[in-house]
This record gives structure tokens, sequence and C-alpha cells, in this order.
């Protein structure tokens, strides 16, 4: 289940970081038949079924005989001779036992332009200009911060009556996720200067 778990990972992984990067998900249960998943195997010619490499078991040794470390990172080359840069992480299971490894290769003779192209461009799904994060230290501050943007923002929104400007931050706050977060709603009140039953009101009438 825990490689499972991984497998599936790597996909959106492999979208994100795109074409130049192989991954090679490793199961120890069978070393002749090893790799379970393989994303961009053209790199280094590897296929699911393919066995573990000679370098794979001397990092895993590695890893087993450091136990404080999680991960080896190490240039190397494919069977062209081609520069790779290449990452062996550990995947561990029950009792501290390491079960799999994740083996990242970087092509580093991949284009410029391809590696900028698929950086900046390929496989984004949502417009960035509507996407601003909010990087909190802790919920409180997540809770305050978004709920503070969000009332300026109503509140420069001449469209929403002044009658009504409470209620549009709450539901606002509601379909940002905002409330499946503890104290919300009695931090909403202190904000708005509102009761929580106000509060819980205006939200028992969004989830109609």
């Amino acid at each position: 289940m825990i490689l499972k778990s991984y497998s599936s990972m790597l996909d959106g992984l492999s979208k994100y970081l795109g074409t130049g990067y192989e991954m090679v998900l490793h199961s120890l249960e069978d070393f002749s038949h090893s790799a379970i998943k393989v994303i961009n195997g053209y790199h280094t010619g590897r296929q699911e079924g393919a066995p573990i490499t000679d370098l794979a078991l001397k990092m895993l040794e590695e890893l087993q005989n450091n136990r404080s470390a999680m991960e080896v990172i190490y240039f190397s080359k494919n069977k062209q001779g081609e520069p790779l840069k290449s990452a062996t992480i550990a995947i561990k299971g029950e009792h501290d036992r390491i079960i799999g490894l994740l083996c990242i290769n970087f092509y580093l003779n991949t284009p410029l332009q391809e590696f900028m192209h698929e950086m900046f461009v390929g496989n984004i799904h949502m417009d960035s200009d509507n996407n601003e994060e909010t990087y909190s230290s802790n919920s409180k501050e997540l809770i305050e911060e978004t709920l503070n943007t969000i009332k300026k923002e109503v509140y420069n929104d001449a469209s929403v009556s002044v009658a009504k400007k409470n209620k549009e931050i709450v539901k606002r706050a509601y379909e940002k996720g905002i409330y499946n977060l503890k104290d919300s709603v009695q931090i909403t009140a202190n904000i708005l200067m509102m009761s929580k039953n106000t509060v819980y009101m205006h939200l028992r009438n969004l989830e109609k």
C-alpha cells in the first residue's frame, strides 16, 4: 500500500517536473523484477519489470548502513554515456525497514528551450493570476490573513450592498474552505464583529 501511494504520486510529480526527469519506483520484494513504476524511461531504457541496477544495490547498501540518511545524490551516465544527475531515495515501511527505492535521473542534455517551456508553460491547468497563496506559520494566522484579504476585497466591491458585506465575506471564505479549520467561526465573528450564531446562520444557508 505504501509503494502504491508513491506510484500515484509520481504521475503528478512527473507532470510538474517535465520529460527531462526519469523516475523509477523499485520494490525490494523481488530484485529481479524490482521496477514497478517507470516514467520517462527512455533516458536509460528502463521498463517496468526490469531488475534493480548494480548502482542502485550499492546505494541501497549505503542507505542501510547509514540509517540517518534517506537519500543519496550523485552524478551518473546512461548506456550512451550521456550525463545524468541522480538521486536514490529510500522508502521505509514498518519498523523502519527499507521496502523500496525511488530513483530519479535528470537528463542533463535536456535542451534548455525544452526545459524552460515545460517549467513555465507545460501542464499548467489553472490561471496563475488567480492563484495567490497564503503561507502562514499557523492556522490562526492563515484564517485571519484570508478573512482580512476577503474583507478588503468585499468592502472595495461596490456591487455588494453594505447590508450584505458580511454575508458575502462568509460566503467567499466558505468557498476557500476556511471553515474546515478549527476556530474559524470564532475568528470570523471577532473580525466581522458579529456573533458566532450569525456566522453559523450564514453557513447553514450556504450549505442548503
